[in-house]
C-alpha cells in the first residue's frame, strides 16, 4: 500500500510533535520483538489517520488486540491534542534487504541481524508515520544475545548485560532509521568531541585491521572538511559506520550510524579504483548528513535535493579532503554516459521534478536513477562553475542554518542562493533543473578558427583546450556559451580543439573532423586524463547513436586502451566494451570475437610492463574475458598470473567463472572451490559459475534456482542471474528471455518492488534478436509493477535506439 502524495500532505498538516521510544527483543531466530511508544500532537481533536506497520503479528494496541489492523496501517481514531499510542507486535525478519535483515555468515556460523530501511521500509521494523516531514527524535533499546554489539542511530547511554540503551536522536527522517546487531569486530575513537567507529563481521576482522587507517583518515578528513565548508557541526551524536551483509543500495546514510554492502571491505586487497571508489561513497553518505539528515527534503520529488548533491559532494571531497584524485575523471567516462542514456528514455524526468509528477512512493522509487545521481551531480559542478564556489558555499551555508532539523523543497534552496549572488538563479534552475534532455555542443570550424554552437536551450560554462599536431595542449581558456555561437581563433598548429575539456558541463559533444581524426588516431598521447575521459565518453555515445560502428569502437580499445594512465578510464571503457556493447550493438554470432577483442588489449597492456594499479586493473579484465582456458587453470594452479600477479579470492572466482563459460571446468570443481571459500564471496562466486556452466542441465538448475523454494537471497538471485545470462551462450540463454518475462514477472509480483528492482537489474545481459524484443514489448502490455516497468520500458527503449 504506498503511500499517497495527498495522504502525506494531510498527515503532516493534522500532526506535529512526533516521538518514538522503541524496545526491540533481538533474542529470537525466527521473528522479532518491537514495543513502540508513540507520542505526537494533533491540529484538529476528534480527527483521524494511520500508522503503517507492515506484516506484523499479534499486534496489540494500548494493550488491547487490534482487531482492525489490516497487515499494513493501523487506524487511529478519534484523536486527542495530544496522543500517546503504545504498540506491541513481533515482525518477521526477512532475508532480501528490506526490513530487519538477519544473516547467518557461511565463514563463522555467526548471525547478524540490521534494520535496513528506507522508502516504506521502516514500518517494517516498527510502527510508525513513514514519510520524509514528520522527522521525530528517536529512542532506542535493543535486547541482544549475549555476546553481541548493538549500534543505533543514537549514541550509546548504557550497556548492560544484553541490554543496550541510546540516547535520545535529533529529529531524523524515519526512513534513514537503523539497528545493527550482531558479533561485530570494532575500531572505536573520538574525533571532534564525538565518538566514531568502524565494524565489521568477525569473519571480516583481517579485513577491517588492514583498511583501518585508511579508513580512519578518510573518515575524519572529510568530516572536518564538510563542517568548515557548510557551516554547520555535525548535527548527531556519534559517528558508526557498518560494513552489513545483505544491503541492497551500496550504502545508506542512517544518521549517526552508516551502513554499507560488505563488499566495500573486500576479502582479496583492494585495488586503487576499489578504494578510490570507497572513498567517493564514504563522503557520499557523509554529505547526507547535511543534505538528507540535518536538512530534509519534504516529499520524494526533490530527491535531487539529496542524492545530487551527495553524489557531487562525494566525488569532489574524496579527492579535495581525502586525496583520492580522480574521482570526476571516472564520472565523465561512466556515471555521465549512463545519465546521458537515461536521459533519451521515455523514463526521463527533470532532475527536480513537481511534487504532483510524484503521486507515491512507487513512483518516488524510479526517480532514484542516473538523473538524480549522475545527471543531478553533472548539473551542480555546472551550478558552482557558473556562480563560483565562493557564492555556491555562502548559499549553502545560508540554506542548513535556516532549516535545519527540518524539511525544505527546491525554492528554499534557490532562496538562499539568490541571496549569495547577483546572478538569475531560478532562471537557471527553470533551465537546468525544471526540463528534461541535454544539448549538443557542436565543433566546426576552418584553417581561420573553430566555432563552438550549442543546439538547446541551456546556458554552459566550461574550459576548451587546443592541442597541437602531437596532441600536446597549446591553449587553455574558460568560455560562456548560450544563443549565440563563439568563434575561437586558432593559434598556428592547432589540430584539435576539445570544448568541456575538464567535463564541467552536461552536454553532448560532436567534434570536426579533423579534431575527431586526430584523436581517434593518438589519444593515448593526450596527457590530460579530463580530455581523453570527454573523448571516450564521446565515443560511446556515437555508438549509441550509430555515428560510430562497434567495430571501429574496438579499434579504439585496441590502439589507445593498453597505454592508457588512468585505471578509471581503463576499466570503464573496457566494461562497456565487453558488456553494453556486446550485448546491444552486436548480433549474438559477434560476441566472442569483440570480446576476445577487449581481452588482446589486456594482454598487451600487460606486455608493456604497466604500473602495479594498472595492472591489477588489466588482469581483472583479462580474467573475465580471455578465451585461453589453460592460462586461466595455470593462474589457479600457480595462484600467481603470468605476469607476477597475486591471483586473490576476487580474481580467483573470475577466473573459476570464466573457465565455467568457456566449459573448461566441471560442476564438482567448482563445488570443491566453494568448499575451501567459506566466505559470502565463495557463496556468490559458486553460483555465478555454476550458471555459467554452458549445458541445458547447468541453464535449467540455475532457473530454478532463480524462481523455485526455498527463494534465494537477492544477492545470490543477481549472482546467479549474471553467470546465466552469457553473450557467448545464445543458444542455450535465449530460451529463458521468454521464461524471464512470464515467470519472472509473476515473481516480482509476489516478492515486491525490492525484488522488482533486482529482477529489473538482472535483465538478460544477452544479445536480443527482433522476436525478443517483441517479447518484451508484448510483456509490457499488461499488468507489470510501477518498479519493474521502469526497468523494462528503459531495457526496451534501449534495444529499439540500438537497431536505429
Amino acid at each position: 500500500m504506498s503511500l499517497t502524495l495527498s495522504e502525506a500532505r494531510a498527515r503532516a498538516a493534522l500532526l506535529s510533535d512526533v516521538s518514538y521510544e522503541l524496545d526491540f527483543d533481538l533474542t529470537r531466530r525466527e521473528d522479532f520483538g518491537v514495543r513502540a511508544v508513540v507520542r505526537f500532537r494533533c491540529h484538529e481533536q476528534g480527527a483521524a489517520t494511520f500508522l503503517e506497520l507492515t506484516s506484523a503479528r499479534d499486534v496489540v494496541v494500548d494493550g488491547v488486540l487490534a482487531a482492525d489492523y489490516d497487515g499494513h496501517r493501523l487506524p487511529l481514531r478519534d484523536l486527542a491534542r495530544d496522543n500517546e499510542v503504545v504498540v506491541e507486535a513481533r515482525l518477521p525478519y526477512v532475508t532480501d534487504g528490506d526490513g530487519m535483515h538477519t544473516f547467518t555468515d557461511p565463514a563463522d556460523g555467526e548471525t547478524y541481524v540490521g534494520a535496513y530501511v528506507g522508502m516504506d521500509l521502516c514500518q517494517r521494523i516498527f510502527p510508525c508515520f513513514d514519510q520524509n516531514d514528520l522527522k521525530a527524535p528517536v529512542t532506542v533499546t535493543v535486547t541482544a544475545p549475549e555476546g553481541w554489539t548493538a549500534l543505533a542511530n543514537g549514541r550509546l547511554a548504557e550497556q548492560e548485560g544484553t541490554r543496550w540503551r541510546f540516547a535520545t536522536t535529533e529529529p531524523i527522517p524515519l526512513p534513514m532509521f537503523t539497528v545493527c546487531a550482531g558479533p561485530w569486530h570494532s575500531h572505536t575513537w573520538e574525533h571532534a568531541g564525538i565518538p566514531f567507529g568502524w565494524h565489521a563481521r568477525a569473519s571480516l576482522a583481517t579485513q577491517l585491521d588492514r583498511d583501518i587507517e585508511e579508513l580512519r583518515h578518510v573518515t575524519e578528513s572529510c568530516f572536518d572538511r564538510f563542517q568548515d565548508m557548510f557551516g554547520e557541526p555535525y548535527a548527531f551524536g556519534s559517528y558508526d559506520q557498518v560494513f552489513v551483509p545483505g544491503l541492497n543500495w551500496g550504502a545508506l546514510e542512517n544518521p549517526g550510524c552508516i551502513t554499507y554492502r560488505d563488499e566495500t571491505l573486500p576479502v582479496g586487497v583492494p585495488t586503487a579504483n576499489e578504494r578510490r571508489r570507497r572513498a567517493t561513497v564514504i563522503a557520499h553518505e557523509m554529505a547526507h548528513q547535511w543534505f538528507g539528515n540535518l536538512v530534509t527534503m519534504t516529499w520524494w520529488e526533490d530527491t535531487w535535493l539529496q542524492e545530487s548533491f551527495a553524489d557531487y559532494m562525494g566525488y569532489r571531497l574524496a579527492d579535495e579532503a581525502a586525496g583520492f584524485g580522480g574521482n570526476f575523471v571516472s564520472f565523465a567516462v561512466g556515471g555521465k554516459a549512463r545519465a546521458y542514456a537515461a536521459d533519451e528514455r521515455r523514463s526521463t524526468h527533470p532532475v527536480a521534478p513537481l511534487a504532483e509528477e510524484v503521486p507515491d512512493v512507487d513512483e518516488a522509487s524510479n526517480n532514484f536513477d542516473s538523473i538524480s545521481y549522475a545527471k543531478g551531480n553533472s548539473a551542480i559542478r555546472q551550478l558552482v562553475t557558473w556562480l563560483g564556489d565562493d557564492d555556491f558555499l555562502a548559499g549553502l551555508r545560508t540554506y542548513f542554518a535556516r532549516h535545519r532539523f527540518g524539511n525544505a523543497v527546491l525554492d528554499d534552496f534557490v532562496a538562499a542562493l539568490d541571496e549569495a549572488t547577483d546572478r538569475d538563479v531560478r532562471a537557471w534552475v527553470q533551465a537546468w533543473l525544471r526540463t528534461t534532455g541535454f544539448d549538443t555542443i557542436r565543433v566546426t570550424g576552418d584553417d581561420d578558427g573553430v566555432v563552438l554552437s550549442r543546439e538547446g536551450s541551456r546556458p554552459h560554462r566550461f574550459t576548451v583546450t587546443a592541442y597541437d599536431a602531437d596532441l600536446v595542449a597549446t591553449a587553455t581558456e574558460v568560455v560562456d556559451l548560450a544563443d549565440a555561437p563563439l568563434r575561437l581563433p586558432l593559434g598556428p598548429g592547432v589540430s584539435a580543439v576539445v570544448p568541456n575539456s575538464r567535463g564541467e558541463t552536461f552536454a553532448r559533444l560532436r567534434l570536426d573532423p579533423r579534431t575527431w581524426e586526430a584523436l581517434s588516431r593518438d589519444l593515448a598521447l593526450v596527457a590530460e586524463d579530463d580530455t581523453r575521459a570527454i573523448v571516450w565518453s564521446t565515443a560511446i555515445d556515437l555508438v549509441r547513436c550509430g555515428e560510430l560502428t562497434p567495430d571501429d569502437f574496438l579499434g579504439l580499445v585496441t590502439r589507445h586502451l593498453p597505454r592508457e594512465r588512468n585505471v578509471g578510464i581503463l576499466d570503464v571503457v573496457l566494461t562497456w566494451a565487453s558488456g553494453e556493447l556486446v550485448t546491444r550493438h552486436l548480433d549474438p554470432a559477434g560476441a566472442p570475437a569483440a570480446i576476445a577483442t577487449v581481452a588482446a588489449a589486456c594482454e598487451t597492456g600487460l606486455a608493456s610492463e604497466p604500473d602495479d594499479t594498472m595492472a591489477v586493473a588489466l588482469t581483472r579484465v583479462l580474467a573475465r574475458t580471455t578465451p585461453d582456458a589453460l592460462l586461466l587453470q595455470r593462474w589457479l594452479l600457480d595462484r600467481e598470473t603470468h605476469t607476477g600477479q597475486e591471483v586473490d579470492s576476487h580474481v580467483r572466482w573470475q577466473a573459476i567463472h570464466r573457465l565455467a563459460a568457456l566449459g573448461a571446468i566441471g560442476a564438482e570443481e567448482i563445488r570443491d572451490e566453494r568448499a575451501a571459500d567459506g566466505t559470502i564471496a565463495g557463496v556468490l562466486g559458486a553460483a555465478r559459475a555454476l550458471a555459467a556452466l554452458p549445458t541445458e542441465e547447468a541453464k535449467a538448475a540455475a532457473w530454478e534456482r532463480m524462481t523455485g523454494e526455498p527463494p534465494l537471497s537477492n544477492r545470490e538471485f543477481e549472482a546467479t542471474a549474471a553467470g546465466l545470462w552469457d553473450p557467448e551462450q545464445p543458444g542455450l540463454v535465449h530460451p529463458y528471455v521468454s521464461r524471464y518475462l512470464t515467470e519472472g514477472l509473476a515473481l516480482a509480483v509476489k516478492r515486491g518492488p525490492s525484488f522488482e528492482d533486482r529482477l529489473g537489474r538482472a535483465f538478460p545481459a544477452v544479445a536480443f534478436t527482433e522476436p525478443l524484443v517483441e517479447e518484451l514489448a508484448d510483456a509490457l502490455r499488461g499488468d507489470v509493477p510501477t518498479v519493474l516497468r521502469r526497468a523494462w520500458d528503459d531495457a526496451l527503449d534501449d534495444l529499439r535506439r540500438s537497431r536505429g
